[in-house]
């Protein structure tokens, strides 16, 4: 079996449609949506809403942690939309996901990132796309859990759920051989980016759930430019599958 692993595809449709290539499923571990690119401040939502003199600003402000004056400022810009911030973003959002889901080979088994939307993806998930969250499949003899979204940021992204409510997630999931989530483990060399120069949130939950049921692999994004995209907890090998938006590559699982 040759599995590909994908996360944090950002709009990157055009490597995604690739990333099947030569694999029996591709796994994508969520944040399809490209809302703002750190990298080049011309692409994504908000620049195509209010251009990218603004998107700059904002980015400064966030990568200075200045959070507070982020929001009030990007407040300030969404008032001026003659629609609703949200219809706004669920347009956008609309759009990225039909050329992304059309993207999708067969079979694709994804669960969520942190900035997506999950009440729009039944829209979108066509036969052979199969959405997992908190759930368990079996691929050539091997199980892997899924579990999506992230845990509450000064960021405020769209699919944030509290502690508990992730927790449960992954208990339902339980032991399995390969456990597949958008966030990493609550380690500081995993969820350190070096570039963002900040921590990004981790999870106890998968923490506990290594140490407890000791899945042979830990898959994970989040983390775009992490200290180290790669650690062993015990028996289990913990792994960052990269920033597909960047690379455009997936990362390979063989069996």
């Amino acid at each position: 079996m040759r599995v590909h692993v994908v996360s944090d595809v950002h709009g990157n449709t055009e490597a995604l449609a690739r990333a099947g290539d030569g694999a029996d499923a591709l796994l994508c571990l969520g944040d399809l949506v490209l809302f703002l690119d750190y990298a080049d401040h011309s692409r994504g939502i908000f620049p195509d809403l209010f251009g990218e003199a603004n998107a700059d600003r904002i980015v400064a402000l966030r990568t200075a942690r200045r959070f507070r004056e982020a929001r009030e400022f990007g407040g300030a810009l969404w008032d001026g939309l003659p629609v609703s911030r949200e219809e706004a973003i669920e347009g956008a959002v609309r759009r990225q996901y039909a050329e992304m889901f059309a993207a999708f080979p067969t079979p694709t088994y994804a669960t969520y990132g942190n900035v997506d939307l999950p009440r729009l993806w039944p829209e979108f998930a066509r036969e052979g796309v199969t959405v997992l969250d908190g759930q368990v499949v079996e691929i050539g003899g091997r199980s892997f859990g899924f579990v999506g979204g992230g845990l509450p940021s000064p960021m405020r992204t769209p699919y944030e759920v509290d502690e508990e409510a992730y927790a449960a997630k992954i208990a339902a999931v339980g032991a399995v051989d390969v456990l597949c989530c958008h966030i990493p483990p609550a380690v500081p060399d995993l969820t350190y980016d070096t570039v963002a120069r900040r921590f990004e949130r981790g999870s106890e939950a998968v923490l506990d759930s290594i140490h407890r049921n000791r899945p042979g692999l830990v898959l994970f994004g989040h983390v775009h430019q992490p200290l180290a995209r790669r650690m062993r907890i015990g028996r289990s090998e913990c792994v960052n599958v990269g920033h597909f938006r960047s690379t455009g590559r997936p990362w390979v699982l063989e069996w």
